[in-house]
């Protein structure tokens, strides 16, 4: 059965302020917006996927009769994700980081091959930039 499943469409986070999420993941990271709900959501585009970026407090609100019905969702404490990155845009996003003055708290290169850096966005989020070797995905 899970031959069916092709990959991962979405990944979300949470962060109360989408301004500062929205400034840090477009403009530091360079991911193109695909839109912004208010105060609610920021959607991004991030290579085949998209990367969703929700106000907790406002998506644990059940949806009004009017509006699509997606389910309430949302998380306390911080998230993770993880970006696939090639190993040349692996030190170049690192550089980038540094100097937009963001912090990498670990860099690791794992016994099987493959090396990641860890830092976290404005709303404390865990995220890791790695190669996809890692996993043993070329």
């Amino acid at each position: 059965m899970s031959h069916m499943l092709e990959g991962m469409l979405e990944t979300a986070l949470y962060a109360v302020d989408l301004d500062k999420a929205e400034a840090f993941y477009e403009g530091i990271l360079g991911l193109s917006r695909i839109s912004r709900s208010g105060n609610r959501h920021v959607f991004f585009r991030c290579g085949s996927g998209v990367l969703l970026i929700f106000n907790p407090e406002e998506t644990i609100k059940p949806p009004s009769p009017t509006s699509l019905q997606v389910p309430p969702h949302g998380t306390k404490g911080a998230g993770h994700a993880c970006f696939r990155v090639s190993s040349d845009n692996l030190d170049a996003i690192a550089v980038k980081l540094k100097a937009a003055g963001v912090a990498i708290e670990s860099e690791v290169t794992w016994p099987q091959g493959g090396r990641s850096i860890y830092f976290r966005d404005p709303a404390g989020n865990s995220l890791e930039c790695a190669e996809a070797r890692i996993w043993g995905i070329e």
